[in-house]
């Protein structure tokens, strides 16, 4: 019986050891600057192939203006009653890095430079499901979220069926307005008009997806509910201080999303900016938070957030291939085609990315490139690995 004890004792300290062997062998950037600089050829990268990507980023620039708040209005002006309800920023010019075995072999722009990420944001928030979900705040994402959220949010037939699910995934159809912006006014169909929009047919939950800023804002608002603290204090302290951040990036909603949490004036933050607000963030920050999920939730020996919600953001969803989570997989009708169906991506508007590619331990963090040639770039990059 010792004997057999001694065996089961021996494969254990094994396992341990070899994890901590892993961990002590992973590289993670410290906090602050000195992101470890290594030359491709270092990794295995072919350093011409590299180089042509990187000018690519360069030279094909988001064909907005720098302006965001002129930007803005152009690119949402289908949209009835649209306005800027929360800050705005004027932008940078490209920017970017790539991280290779958790190295920096690229970069170019001003990666420390302060911006706008639009719906890269939604990526953010989700981190915020998976955290109440690993804190048991949530028990399950296919619970209603009006067993949470009980102030008449979720009140009526139809949207008493959404789950934390269908909100994850934007195929809740979530009707009603909120922070006086109805839901129907968001991205409405080129075709028809209000009242076609107003009173359309309501879809199933979970069985239509549609990309809807205000129905994203309702999850963080119910995850304000349920945190009962603002988000960007739940990121920081769970996320963005543990990676090692900076102090620079703010998460803001609107001036009208100022909502009263246990007797405390508290603003519920957007998911995107759109409508201004939304994640302001450094390159930098986006890269640490990219790796962070390449490293499966774990940060220098500490997890983070479940390695299984980094699994569950990147099921593609029933409505939509293409999409888990808030994050973007690379499968369906966005697929780019010659490069890992494994990869999963945040996008926001103007050309903002964080591409994570398991298969070649890689992070692209790419600010304002068209975003049409998002592929092509991801393409000779991935070029460059093979």
């Amino acid at each position: 019986m010792r004997n057999f004890k001694i065996l089961l004792i021996v494969p254990a300290l094994i396992f341990l050891s070899s994890a901590l062997l892993f961990s002590q062998n992973t590289y993670y950037p410290p906090k602050g600057d000195n992101w470890e600089l290594r030359s491709p050829r270092e990794l295995g990268v072919d350093a011409k192939a590299l180089a042509i990507a990187v000018e690519f980023a360069k030279a094909n620039e988001y064909t907005g203006v720098r302006d965001l708040r002129i930007a803005i209005l152009q690119g949402f002006s289908h949209e009835p009653y649209h306005k800027i309800a929360g800050p705005v920023k004027e932008r940078g010019g490209p920017a970017g890095m790539i991280i290779k075995d958790g190295y920096l072999i690229a970069q170019w722009g001003d990666i420390k430079r302060v911006d706008m990420t639009f719906s890269v944001t939604k990526s953010y928030l989700s981190t915020v499901a998976g955290l109440a979900l690993d804190n048991e705040l949530i028990t399950d994402v296919n619970n209603a979220v009006d067993q949470y959220v009980w102030d008449g949010t979720f009140e009526g037939e139809h949207n008493s069926k959404i789950t934390w699910h269908h909100l994850l995934n934007q195929s809740s159809d979530w009707s009603g307005s909120l922070f006086g912006m109805p839901d129907w006014g968001d991205r409405p169909s080129r075709e028809g008009g209000i009242d076609d929009w107003k009173y359309r047919e309501l879809k199933e939950p979970g069985t239509s997806f549609k990309y809807n800023d205000v129905r994203v804002n309702v999850l963080a608002y119910s995850l304000l509910q349920v945190w009962r603290k603002p988000l960007p204090m739940v990121l920081k302290e769970n996320i963005m201080d543990p990676i090692g951040a900076s102090s620079t990036w703010r998460w803001y909603g609107y001036e009208s999303s100022w909502v009263n949490v246990d007797g405390v004036k508290m603003q519920s933050v957007s998911g995107g900016g759109h409508s201004g607000g939304g994640l302001f963030i450094s390159t930098m920050d986006h890269a640490r938070f990219g790796l962070l999920f390449l490293r499966k939730g774990s940060w220098n020996g500490k997890q983070l957030i479940s390695e299984k919600w980094v699994e569950m953001v990147q099921k593609s969803s029933e409505a939509n291939e293409s999409y888990g989570y808030m994050w973007w997989l690379n499968r369906g009708r966005r697929q780019v085609e010659g490069v890992p169906d494994t990869i999963y991506y945040a996008a926001g508007f103007g050309g903002n990315f964080i591409i994570v590619d398991e298969k070649h331990d890689l992070v692209i963090v790419t600010r304002w490139l068209d975003p049409p040639k998002m592929g092509e770039m991801l393409k000779l990059v991935i070029e460059s690995m093979d």
